[in-house]
């Protein structure tokens, strides 16, 4: 694990070409976040999990601490994003990075683990993490949240209907607020 400042420049390219090379094939929108050698989306990572091997980067999981409120509820949280593995990996266990991730979670102290996916991962998800009691899915919720780059011919906020992956770390699941919006604050 890593934090954003013990990254090096050379870091920062090579993560940049992996996002790229990773989220690029789901849409080229996707990708473009990457561009200029960034190794980040919107906000920056506060912990980084990155695997290598002989190729270079193989995975990558970043974690912010944000609030985010759920119904009418402020909670704290680990957001949970940039996942990706690279291309010729991919099948070879999301649950085991999620579970590496488990004691720096606890360290930082946080309630519950959070991160929004994709609604067509959902099967892939509850299999991987649903069923070994890693994570509980949730369906049925939008996420609202500032756009990472202002443009006056699009609204500053999006909506988004995805998938909440909800790890509970210092708390139980029962804790997990009710609510049918959550909002990223920021």
């Amino acid at each position: 694990c890593a934090g954003g400042n013990e990254l090096q420049l050379a870091d920062h390219i090579e993560l940049s070409d992996f996002f790229r090379n990773t989220y690029g094939p789901t849409g080229a929108c996707n990708a473009r976040p990457f561009e200029g050698n960034r190794s980040w989306a919107g906000a920056r990572p506060e912990v980084r999990a990155i695997g290598y091997d002989a190729h270079g980067v193989a995975a990558h999981i970043g974690i912010l601490r944000r609030f985010i409120k759920v119904g009418g509820v402020d909670l704290l949280v680990a957001e949970l994003g940039l996942y990706g593995v690279r291309p010729d990996l991919e099948g070879l266990g999301i649950s085991h990075s999620v579970r590496v991730m488990y004691p720096v979670l606890q360290e930082l102290g946080v309630p519950f683990g959070f991160g929004t996916v994709r609604p067509a991962l959902q099967k892939h998800l509850t299999r991987l993490l649903g069923r070994r009691g890693l994570a509980t899915v949730v369906s049925g919720v939008r996420v609202r949240s500032t756009v990472p780059d202002v443009n006056t011919e699009f609204p500053p906020v999006r909506v988004e209907d995805v998938l909440i992956v909800v790890f509970p770390i210092a708390r139980p699941m029962s804790d997990w607020p009710t609510g049918m919006t959550i909002d990223r604050n920021g």
